[in-house]
């Protein structure tokens, strides 16, 4: 199921909402800020100020959404937002007292089983109106984890027809079928088949697939990736099986990033489990064509038979021994019960570097939100830890200082290369003076296990966007970022790029641009500009953006008061042509006009 979040809009609602939290793995609980006084004991939560903005904003990210108020508060607020119901989330109302539990959207996706599990845990009454799960207390086209439908297309004729009288056979186990109220008799025409094998659905028969199957891949560096899908292809259909009863691809950890395995993983749509030589040996006597000269290679006896025995556990059997393919081999071997979690071996190395934004949560992209809600371990500065804290559920922080920046970078992708879900955290935009160059850095200087890392870089809004927009549009036209810090780089550079710069006539982001200990140097910028731009020239000091204390000044080049700058501090040098405008409303906005034209005189290329 999606991230559950549980939204509080009063004191009493987030004790429910904590009450609720506390039963369902990975569920969170949000809270308005103006409820926030009445709770002193609540654990972390998600602070928001708008409720219908905040709804809205979780349901099209995907969240379930379970709202501690009046079901028109939710449905009002997710209205707008209403596209595909085959694809929304499911939302439920509770009512503040805890008496009523109402799913009001993703009744078939979840919505009626959540509102009865809350229901059962507040002794209240879920009311679920959806025909088939009144009556038969299951929803058919809602299998519960572990489970494939094959033909959802079907299920409301079938459905209808259950609902009329007729019968239904149960051919293959799954308890969660064989425990409803649905109507079983041996002579009936409809039938429900639970298998791996493929086999054809239709009108009079749902076919539900069991994730009980696991493909073990071994990989030659490098080899081609269509090459090991059609292998898998291959051995699933010569003995009938069905792909979407692939639970787990398998493979040794030192082939994981191998682009072949990769990409079967991905196109089976399947979590990619890995195991050491180690744990692969040990699955030796139960291994159908053992060979010495992979031991000699890898450490193990087998790379396709073990893993696909090691990830489905010791009462599993092979039941495609091993295939080779070009530069690849393949074995399936099949588990007693569904494949939900694995229970031994690592997921894929994962890194993800993520900007915070200037600080403002407002600010922070889903994207951001969605690997920080999922991740295993947080490594950062604490100060940026601190920031994300209310969406913490139980991850594991690693904090770190000032000047620690490599060691941030090292304890990240260690703690990746052991299959931990980790996330490197930086202010702004990860990759505008952030944390990313450096650990791309690392990675190719550092040690082998870290080059097996899947990276992905989230971006951020970076403090220029963000000084930028807070005045209008400064960044209208041509422009650059420069740090000043000399700590890292040569003076003479930092000079030689603000002379560069100057004479481009480039609106110019000054960034770090003093400190306690390090202060000429912007003093040095401000005399190389007014060397090259008018006096008038606007300039922005932009401090401590998207926080309470958050502070803009609109001055001129030939004023700008030094004594404002710091670290927490952005300066923005407007280009010869950027332009200040005062409104009726006493405000003023910057922008640097781009050159835009009447259409008769305007060039093709302009507006690109």
């Amino acid at each position: 199921m999606s991230k559950i979040a549980i939204v509080a809009l009063t004191g009493p609602g987030a004790r429910l909402a904590q009450r609720i939290a506390d039963s369902l793995s990975g569920a969170q609980v949000h809270l308005c800020k103006s409820a926030r006084k009445d709770i002193k004991s609540l654990p972390r939560v998600v602070l928001f100020d708008r409720a219908s903005e905040h709804l809205g904003g979780l349901f099209r990210s995907g969240h379930v959404v379970i709202g501690i108020c009046a079901s028109g508060i939710l449905i009002r607020s997710i209205a707008p937002h209403l596209d595909d119901k085959n694809h929304e989330p499911a939302v439920i109302a509770v009512s503040e007292d805890g008496a009523s539990v109402v799913p009001l959207l993703g009744g078939h996706h979840g919505a009626n089983r959540l509102a009865a599990d809350i229901a059962a845990l507040l002794g209240a009454h879920a009311a679920v109106t959806t025909a088939s799960d009144s009556r038969f207390s299951i929803a058919l086209d809602d299998p519960p984890e572990g489970y494939w439908l094959a033909n959802r297309e079907h299920v409301k004729g079938f459905v209808s027809r259950l609902l009329n009288g007729e019968g239904v056979r149960l051919v293959g186990k799954a308890p969660w079928l064989a425990n409803s109220d649905l109507p079983f008799a041996q002579d009936a025409e409809l039938e429900i088949i639970v298998t791996e094998k493929q086999i054809e659905a239709s009108r009079d028969r749902l076919v539900y697939h069991p994730a009980v199957l696991a493909v073990g891949v071994g990989s030659e560096r490098g080899a081609d990736h269509e090459a090991a899908l059609d292998l898998v292809k291959m051995c699933l259909g010569r003995e009938g099986l069905a792909p979407q009863s692939v639970g787990v691809v398998a493979s040794l950890d030192l082939k994981e990033a191998e682009p072949a395995i990769r990409h079967v993983s991905k196109v089976l749509c399947c979590p990619l489990q890995l195991f050491d030589s180690r744990h692969l040996e040990a699955e030796t006597p139960r291994l159908n064509t053992p060979s010495d000269e992979v031991f000699k290679a890898v450490g193990c006896h087998g790379v396709a038979e073990a893993a696909a025995l090691a990830s489905t556990g010791p009462f599993s059997r092979l039941i495609v021994t091993k295939h080779v393919g070009v530069r690849v081999t393949c074995a399936i071997a099949q588990a007693s019960l569904p494949i939900v979690k694995a229970a031994t071996g690592r997921g894929p190395a994962q890194l993800s570097v993520v900007g915070l934004g200037p600080g403002n949560p407002s600010w922070r992209s889903a994207e951001v939100r969605s690997i920080l809600e999922s991740a295993s371990d947080l490594v950062g500065l604490s100060l940026y830890l601190d920031l994300i804290e209310p969406l913490s559920l139980g991850q594991r922080r690693h904090d770190f200082s000032l000047g620690e920046e490599r060691l941030r970078v090292e304890r990240a992708l260690s703690l990746a290369s052991e299959g931990r879900k980790v996330v490197l955290v930086s202010s702004g935009d990860a990759g505008i003076y952030g944390m990313a160059s450096l650990v791309f850095e690392a990675m190719e200087s550092g040690r082998e296990a870290w080059r097996r890392v899947d990276v992905t870089v989230a971006p951020g809004i970076s403090a220029l966007q963000a000084a930028a927009a807070r005045v209008g549009a400064p960044l209208g036209h041509d422009f650059c970022a420069i740090s000043l810090s000399d700590l890292l780089t040569p003076k003479e550079s930092i000079i030689m790029r603000l002379n560069a710069a100057a004479r481009a006539d480039f609106v110019t982001a000054l960034y770090n641009p003093a400190s306690k200990l390090r202060f000429s140097l912007f003093l040095e910028a401000l005399d190389i500009f007014q060397a090259h731009r008018p006096a008038a020239t606007p300039v922005i000091i932009a401090r401590a953006l998207g926080r309470p204390e958050e502070n803009i000044t609109i001055t001129r080049l030939d004023q700008v008061d030094a004594e404002q700058i710091d670290m927490l501090t952005l300066v923005l040098v407007g280009a010869s042509s950027t332009r200040c405008i005062d409104l009726v409303d006493g405000s003023r906005r910057v922008y640097t006009p781009r050159g835009y034209q009447p259409p008769e005189h305007q060039d093709k290329e302009v507006g690109r």
